[in-house]
């Protein structure tokens, strides 16, 4: 088995893919107030173009691979796109993050292919709260998409939900509770700079560890391992069939046992969520760049991948393009 490490020693393996910059909604933390101009299709990786880069990553050493957007369920032909990646040798693990919307319709198909899970972002369980949120979302097909992802053994589930203060923070216990009578995964994220600026401020940003002791009131909290637990930090009420999980990109960096890149739907390998650097493959591709030119830059990434970010809750955040854009 291939194995390729940066400069400081961590495994290169996980490999996110942003397929389109486009959404079915228009969430008011995420989508400016005024929208985001879309990418012109002619810009946006083909699926060739995509296979291609993850079967020479494959060959590299990248075993897993996370489709994102935008929302990629909105994308024609993902169901290909699946079937194909799951026929690279050496990949063992594909997974998809969506706003669920879409789910129900694809589930079965994409589960099919090859798609082993999901992850669904969902900040709110209230009905009318959701649709405010998503300008106009319908969490009922949500929450029975969800449903047939279980049905046809897309599992585990994991939830994402971000908490913002005088927003949505008054449910995080109501997400918590899912755990105690599902297997879900329920996820707390803390809130980033990324999205919509007129909605971010240091005022709405919520800890890990305040979100962790207000979930904590509900019934101890024991710590728990979960196969390919990647950055969240797992734990268990007692006898609870599903996790709690917690993601602290501000306040705890995972950045030392990172082990990904992130592809753009633009073409564009990002070493870092956090940083502006992006080795252009896209237009190595399409003038007619060998696989071992592509090889040589996405070995380039690697190595100037940084030993960590600068993003400390405590001072001021450097405000990132819409995650959109940058790989999810």
């Amino acid at each position: 088995m291939n194995l390729i490490k940066d400069k400081y020693d961590r495994i290169i393996d996980y490999m996110r893919i942003s397929i389109i910059d486009r959404c079915n909604l228009r969430c008011i933390y995420c989508m400016p107030s005024e929208g985001i101009k879309p990418i012109e299709h002619k810009d946006i990786l083909s699926y060739e173009e995509i296979i291609r880069i993850v079967r020479i990553g494959a060959a590299l050493g990248v075993r897993k691979i996370r489709l994102t957007g935008g929302e990629p369920l909105v994308r024609k032909g993902l169901t290909y796109l699946v079937s194909s990646i799951n026929g690279i040798k050496g990949i063992e693990d594909i997974s998809l993050t969506t706003n669920g919307l879409l789910l129900k319709k694809y589930a079965r198909s994409l589960a099919s292919a090859g798609l082993k899970r999901v992850n669904v972002s969902l900040d709110s369980l209230r009905p009318d709260r959701y649709r405010e949120i998503t300008r106009g979302g319908n969490i009922n097909d949500v929450l029975e998409g969800i449903y047939e992802s279980e049905t046809v053994g897309l599992i585990p589930i994991k939830i994402n939900m971000v908490p913002i203060r005088g927003f949505n923070d008054d449910e995080i216990e109501e997400f918590a509770r899912l755990t105690l009578k599902t297997t879900y995964n329920v996820r707390f994220i803390e809130f980033m700079p990324i999205g919509a600026r007129e909605i971010w401020s240091h005022e709405k940003y919520i800890s890990t560890e305040e979100i962790m002791e207000r979930v904590s009131k509900i019934a101890p909290l024991s710590p728990v391992k979960v196969r390919r637990s990647g950055p969240a930090r797992y734990f268990r009420f007692e006898g609870a069939p599903g996790v709690v999980g917690f993601i602290s990109p501000i306040t705890h960096h995972f950045c030392n046992s990172c082990n990904r890149l992130r592809l753009t739907s633009y073409g564009k390998l990002r070493p870092c969520l956090f940083s502006e650097t992006e080795i252009d493959l896209r237009s190595a591709m399409r003038c007619g760049a060998s696989d071992e030119e592509i090889e040589r830059l996405i070995r380039l990434s690697i190595e100037i991948k940084p030993e960590k970010h600068s993003i400390n809750h405590e001072k001021c955040f450097t405000y990132l393009k819409p995650m959109s854009k940058i790989g999810g």
